[in-house]
């Protein structure tokens, strides 16, 4: 009876929870849809510049065939999608396939409707890149992809994990956008916007999806740990971490703090050790993300 109910009821929570999810992924891809297929139709067709990944080889096809730019992605990423399917896994794999279909409508069908921009190159590459990039980082933040050179782009990652999304795309955009200048336009202007795209397109990717969590790493090699990790906490109210270390030279012990914060506390920070130890070794590193308590949670 009661064991029975309490199944039913965490089964009904569950069903309701994967609805909303799966509610909130449709909406990202719809969004993101719309943002890619307006820098794509709206920007990049309209201007006559290459654009980056498979949407650039659809805009190829498109010039020299007329052939719809949603639907040549389509069938561009049957071949690809089976390829990496083992490499990719079920779950993305089937994520992918719907905001594959839905971007790929949306391209076709909806950003058809909207006014094409004719003014001025530089503007449509800066929208472009903007625009697109902001899509796809939705969707990428939805773990799912538009397929196709995503699908190559996010293979190359879980092998490479070293390397950024951003910097993979841009080594295999830049390639197609050479390649749609060669066969579209044969005009060098509209090389040096479709690198831009590209290029743009890339950042926004990458600080969109790590820019967001973004900060410093400090490292402090000191004497007096234990009071600068004090003093830290007591004005910025974060915690560090006491590493204990050896002077390769020196043979001394000394303190190793390490400790995360944003970009506007390690201003703090710097004049915090310098008040405590002015003898303190600083190093300061870049982080593209901070996961943990007083940072983002997961």
């Amino acid at each position: 009876g009661i064991f029975n109910h309490d199944i039913r009821r965490d089964k009904k929570e569950m069903d309701k929870k994967k609805s909303t999810q799966l509610a909130i992924d449709i909406l990202v891809d719809i969004i993101g849809g719309i943002l890619i297929g307006i820098g794509v139709y709206n920007f990049a067709a309209s201007s006559q510049f290459p654009m980056v990944g498979l949407n650039g080889i659809g805009l190829i096809f498109y010039h020299l065939f007329g052939m719809p730019i949603g639907t040549t992605v389509l069938l561009l990423n049957i071949p690809i999608a089976l390829c990496c399917y083992r490499i990719l896994g079920r779950r993305f794999f089937m994520r992918s396939v719907r905001t594959i279909i839905i971007t790929s409508v949306i391209m076709d069908y909806v950003v058809t409707l909207f006014p094409v921009y004719t003014g001025d190159k530089l503007l449509s590459a800066i929208c472009c890149g903007v625009l697109s990039g902001l899509g796809y980082a939705m969707i990428y933040l939805r773990e799912t992809s538009t397929g196709g050179a995503d699908f190559i782009t996010l293979s190359i990652k879980a092998k490479y994990p070293h390397l950024t999304i951003g910097n993979i795309a841009f080594v295999m955009d830049a390639l197609v956008v050479l390649l749609g200048t060669v066969l579209v336009s044969k005009d060098i202007d509209n090389l040096i916007y479709g690198v831009i795209v590209s290029y743009l397109l890339s950042t926004v990717v990458d600080k969109v999806m790590y820019g967001i969590d973004e900060g410093k790493v400090a490292l402090i090699v000191t004497e007096h740990g234990t009071e600068i990790c004090a003093k830290i906490d007591e004005v910025l109210e974060r915690g560090s971490t006491i590493l204990k270390g050896i002077g390769s030279y020196s043979k001394e012990e000394k303190d190793v703090v390490m400790c995360a914060c944003n970009n506007k506390e390690m201003v703090i920070i710097r004049r915090l050790i310098k008040q405590v130890d002015k003898k303190a070794f600083l190093v300061i590193m870049e982080s593209n993300e901070v996961v943990g308590e007083g940072f983002k949670e997961e």
